[in-house]
């Protein structure tokens, strides 16, 4: 009896533990939540990769089909619809005009022309919409805000220091400055020290004065004229057909004159290099008994839009040097020089001062 007992009272106690709910494992709510949270992430990442996917894409369609790289500006395809960004269609219609070729497209090979080819303005908008990284801070913003972002609100933009006109060569991040310029010892020092590069702005601002001077002081010549111009593309009859520009004959001082521009003078063939530039010489075509001292400057004119930086050149002609020496056109940069090219002619204002006669 004593042995039933004992049995019966393990078997009741087993009974109890089974139906005490606080024995029981975790319910299934916990773990289905559980998972529905992993998948809610997994659909994330899976969206995100999906998005960086598409616009990898969009990038790979969008791009300019010389550089490969996303435009920056205008969008230009030809007949096909091909894409390029306005810097290498200019320099395809530069460089078919050195080579005295007809300009194609990379892709197809099908004649391009200023007139030929068209702005694709649905995909410069698309283009402006697409993220791009942030030189600076790594982080991603629309290009259309891109430079925005890095011209004035970057902390992480290279700055200098406000006394860098005296003489502080610190260049860091923006947000460094506050603390940099806390410390900075250029305020304190003495006028002497700071001397060097008083100089250095004084000799900037002497250069960009004199020519204000030379121009104010060339009004008041009795003998000015000016022309609008435009210089159509010729080819030499030389082995190699190098290209010049020439002005048509223009009147002034009596006498006619043209202008005449070259293409990397300094090389033998213009086309085996990249970067450009263009002279120029003024010629009097009629013969003078005497001379001819003459003040000139090429300027953007009406009817152009060349950005040039005015300089002014001094030539006396004579009968027997009727041909002023080549000089530079003072254009900003290679691209400019290509631009000028891709066009069918180049307009500019020429400025004349006759000196005495």
């Amino acid at each position: 009896h004593l042995r039933i007992s004992r049995v019966r009272s393990g078997e009741n106690s087993k009974t109890s533990n089974m139906a005490d709910p606080s024995n029981e494992p975790a319910s299934s709510s916990g773990v289905a939540e559980q998972i529905a949270a992993t998948a809610a992430t997994v659909r994330a990442e899976d969206a995100a990769k999906t998005e960086q996917k598409l616009e990898h894409r969009l990038g790979g369609i969008l791009c300019c089909a010389v550089c490969l790289d996303l435009p920056r500006a205008a969008v230009y395809q030809c007949a096909n619809g091909h894409l390029m960004c306005a810097g290498c269609f200019t320099h395809v219609l530069a460089d078919a005009r050195l080579r005295d070729e007809m300009a194609t497209c990379p892709n197809c090979r099908i004649e391009i022309s200023k007139t030929t080819a068209s702005r694709n303005l649905a995909v410069e908008k698309a283009v402006s919409e697409l993220p791009a990284e942030c030189q600076y801070c790594a982080k991603e913003f629309p290009r259309n805000s891109l430079e925005h972002h890095e011209e004035a609100m970057c902390e992480e933009r290279i700055s200098s220091c406000k006394y860098s006109r005296i003489g502080c060569p610190w260049r860091g991040p923006n947000h460094e400055i506050p603390e940099h310029e806390s410390h900075c010892v250029h305020p304190y020092r003495t006028g002497a020290d700071v001397m060097e590069a008083l100089r250095e702005i004084d000799a900037r601002t002497l250069e960009e004065r004199r020519l204000y001077d030379n121009v104010f002081d060339l009004l008041s010549y009795e003998k000015i004229t000016f022309n609008d111009l435009q210089m159509k593309p010729y080819r030499t009859d030389e082995f190699i057909h190098k290209l010049f520009y020439e002005t048509s004959r223009f009147g002034a001082f009596n006498n006619q004159w043209v202008v005449k521009a070259r293409i990397n003078s300094n090389q033998r063939d213009p086309t085996q290099s990249s970067e450009r530039d263009i002279t120029y010489q003024l010629i009097l075509k009629t013969k003078t008994t005497y001379p001819l001292p003459v003040y000139y400057l090429i300027l953007k004119g009406p009817f152009g839009d060349m950005k040039v930086h005015p300089r002014i050149h001094r030539f006396e002609f004579t009968e027997q040097e009727n041909e002023s020496p080549y000089f530079t056109l003072p254009l900003p940069d290679t691209a400019e020089c290509n631009r000028l090219l891709a066009a069918k002619a180049i307009s500019f204002r020429l400025i004349m001062f006759l000196a005495s006669k």
